[in-house]
């Protein structure tokens, strides 16, 4: 089912303000579906535009230092529950960002995994085992070993995209025993590392390129050179501008070269280019620098995101447009001095589809100058120095991001993509085998059954919905991105799934085949995760939202609007028109009372099943997720995203009259966007944060850290299982977790 190469589609309120709305003139029908139903999107910039917005007050930049101030903030509460355990999936993977061999060890690997820590094979990329503290950082850029065999992690992904707001870092890391034990050695606010280089004439003598901050110039970014293992170090070559850093360091005998990348993200527009983009060569040491010409295009604000290769006196260089498609490749044979932009060739080109600055990556075989690759949505080969290219995207993950060739094994090469860790020993022209165990998969949602607990399903970051059952180990039933998934609480048969926009499909055989259902409902725009939830009465009777609530009473076979348009109307932005919608929906348990929370922060309820609907709230940050007491229709609770600075607004909300008064129920909770909510037993609370997961016995005046052994990692859904007396936790890059409460 699996698609290839597919192309980017692109303050607290004290009292209510009652608004009864009539429905008289519900949204305009669906248009007719689609010629071909199935068409998810694989790549990272609908994502990227919807978790940015989703973690971001309007007009507000992420704040510095946000991720690490909450990180430490949740460090400080108290731990109470049991212990979690990882539920996989460990056969799927996830994005990997870099990759480095051991000189020291035979066929032992190191994996950065973009938000699920360092990871080392001993067995030639067959299976990973984590090499990283759980409790720092999970976000990574770069992984490298010296020739002493020290081992070195930046933190940080330098890769602005993919299903995710890029999570900065906290710095450089050395570890001198493969990774058991690990020490910080500086660059703490380098925001991303893109690529550590450890000189192989001596150890002690490092360079860093790291990209910076995406959303705030300054700080530690640039190329970076240490004399003494990291102890101290010094900038050798700093950007055009505050925005300006590097991407890419490469030590070739006396030489080195440098690629710097100008980018960044503003609330209102995203640059991935501009004028200190560039190819940059010294000739002693760093002390200075050149930019290269001779054929490279001229320094430009077009220029965007740049890869480059070197092989002795062979260089080669692709260069993408700030926007984001492809632009050219370029060869050098004398170092650099002079160009030569290679023939347009329809392959490469579309190979970086609209999103070049996703990639910027190219590698030469070490043993063949003229055999080089290229990442993109699919691999790309050529062995003729550039004149000609084939292409893989078949037998491998889409989205390339890492490769090393293994100089004790000819032929032997590791590839790193969205979809993990794969080895050739076929000189990396096919033959690839993927890794069987490697849980970092970036999770967006969960879905459990009380009749069978070994049934755990949920969306993932280009890896479609993936599910526990109907195969070996998990397996992919819908692709694209995986968003809402659902399990019917009275049939394990009967499951829904989603991709990216309300794309939705119902099955009544656990997913093996699928029926599309999203043509039948009323939208004129979808958001990129679209709500349905089951009614908690009777799960024939389902709710979906659009920019109005849609119900279903047949199991999701026909559709009817039962609300107008519930938001304050379309975004702003031209190009992602799909803002301005429902984000949260919460039936109650009396069959009539319905709530609703939507992207621009607006809260609904309709106590007569869709016939008039009064406003609770507005002006709120994005609503993550609407939850109503099973018990009781009037205590109703909103928690809401965004990392904010001076901001009074709450990140939890609770009401127990129905929303006419809302209080703050945020108490000591690390100031990070919260994504869920559930109301267990006895009224206590879990939340799911991009810190953790968090409870309250309190109602929300005090929280406490629940359970141990989770990875620093965000978690975007939790699902609890009252029968089983459990959690089940979906986190963004370490997968599945599950912890017995009480």
């Amino acid at each position: 089912m699996r698609r290839r190469l597919l192309h980017l589609l692109l303050a607290p309120l004290t009292c209510v303000l009652t608004i009864a709305l009539m429905v008289t003139a519900p949204a305009t029908a669906a248009p007719p579906g689609p010629p071909e139903v199935y068409r998810p999107v694989r790549g990272p910039a609908a994502p990227a535009e919807y978790r940015y917005l989703q973690k971001t007050m309007p007009g507000q930049p992420i704040p510095r230092h946000a991720h690490e101030n909450a990180a430490a903030q949740a460090d400080r509460l108290p731990t109470v529950g049991g212990r979690w355990k990882s539920v996989g999936p460990t056969n799927i993977g996830g994005r990997i960002v870099s990759l480095a061999l051991d000189p020291k060890r035979a066929d032992t690997v190191y994996a950065a995994a973009a938000s699920g820590g360092i990871w080392r094979s001993t067995d030639a990329g067959q299976t990973f085992e984590s090499a990283w503290p759980d409790s720092w950082t999970q976000a990574m850029g770069a992984v490298a070993t010296g020739p002493d065999g020290a081992l070195y992690a930046g933190t940080g992904e330098p890769n602005p995209g993919g299903g995710s707001i890029t999570y900065e870092g906290t710095g450089l890391y050395r570890s001198t025993d493969g990774g058991a034990h690990w020490r910080p050695i500086g660059l703490r606010d380098s925001g991303a590392i893109s690529a550590i280089t450890v000189d192989p004439g001596d150890p002690r003598r490092i360079y860093v390129a790291a990209a910076g901050s995406l959303y705030n110039g300054g700080g530690d970014r640039g190329v970076y050179r240490s004399e003494d293992g990291g102890n101290t170090w010094q900038r050798i070559l700093t950007g055009a501008n505050e925005f300006t850093g590097a991407t890419e360091v490469i030590v070739q005998g006396q030489e080195l070269y440098a690629v710097m990348w100008d980018h960044r993200r503003t609330p209102e527009l995203r640059t991935y280019g501009g004028v200190g983009s560039g190819v940059f060569r010294s000739g002693d040491g760093g002390s200075t620098w050149q930019r290269l010409g001779g054929g490279l295009p001229a320094q430009s604000p077009d220029i965007g995101r740049i890869g480059l290769a070197v092989a002795g006196d062979r260089v080669y260089a692709i260069v993408n447009r700030t926007s984001g498609p492809f632009e050219g490749f370029y060869t050098s044979t004398n170092g650099g001095d002079n160009w030569i932009r290679k023939p347009a060739d329809k392959n490469l080109t579309n190979s970086q589809s609209t999103f070049g600055w996703w990639f910027g990556k190219v590698w030469a075989d070490p043993k063949d100058a003229d055999h080089v690759q290229v990442a993109g949505v699919p691999l790309l080969a050529s062995k003729d120095a550039g004149a000609t290219w084939t292409y893989d995207d078949t037998t491998i993950h889409v989205d390339q991001h890492a490769m090393v060739w293994d100089p004790r094994r000819p032929g032997r090469v590791y590839l790193g993509n969205d979809g993990g860790v794969y080895r050739s020993d076929a000189n990396g022209d096919g033959g690839w085998v993927k890794a069987r165990h490697e849980p970092y998969t970036q999770l967006y949602s969960a879905a459990i059954s009380p009749q069978d607990t070994s049934r755990i399903s949920g969306g993932s970051q280009d890896n479609g919905s993936l599910r526990s059952w109907g195969g070996n180990g998990f397996n992919e039933y819908l692709g694209g991105d995986g968003e809402e998934n659902l399990i019917n609480p009275t049939d394990v048969s009967n499951v829904f799934a989603c991709y990216q926009y309300g794309n939705c499909f119902r099955s009544t055989d656990g997913g093996d085949t699928l029926a599309y259902f999203a043509d039948r409902t009323t939208f004129k725009r979808r958001n990129w995760f679209t709500p349905v939830v089951f009614d908690p009465r009777d799960p024939k009777i389902l709710y979906y939202g659009s920019e109005v609530l849609n119900r279903s009473t047949d199991g999701g076979e026909t559709w009817q609007p039962i609300s107008p348009d519930l938001s304050g109307g379309p975004g702003p932005d031209p190009l992602y028109t799909n803002y301005g919608t429902i984000t949260s929906i919460a039936p109650a348990s009396d069959g009539r009372t319905v709530y609703a929370g939507t992207d621009d922060g607006r809260v609904w309820v309709t106590r007569d099943l869709g016939t008039t609907w009064t406003k609770l709230a507005e002006g709120r940050p994005w609503v993550t997720r609407v939850v109503v007491d099973p018990r009781d229709r009037d205590r109703v609770y909103t928690t809401h995203s965004a990392y904010r600075a001076g901001s009074n607004l709450a990140h939890v909300y609770g009401s127990t009259d129905g929303g006419k008064h809302w209080n703050d129920l945020s108490g000591n909770l690390p100031d990070a966007p919260v994504n869920d909510l559930v109301v267990a037993r006895g009224g206590l609370l879990y939340v799911g944060t991009d810190q953790g997961v968090f409870a309250s016995t309190s109602h929300g005046r005090h929280w406490l850290r629940l359970g141990r052994g989770m990875p620093a990692v965000p978690v975007d859904d939790i699902e609890y299982d009252a029968g089983h007396h459990r959690l089940v936790a979906a986190t963004f890059g370490r997968g599945f977790y599950e912890l017995t409460t009480l």
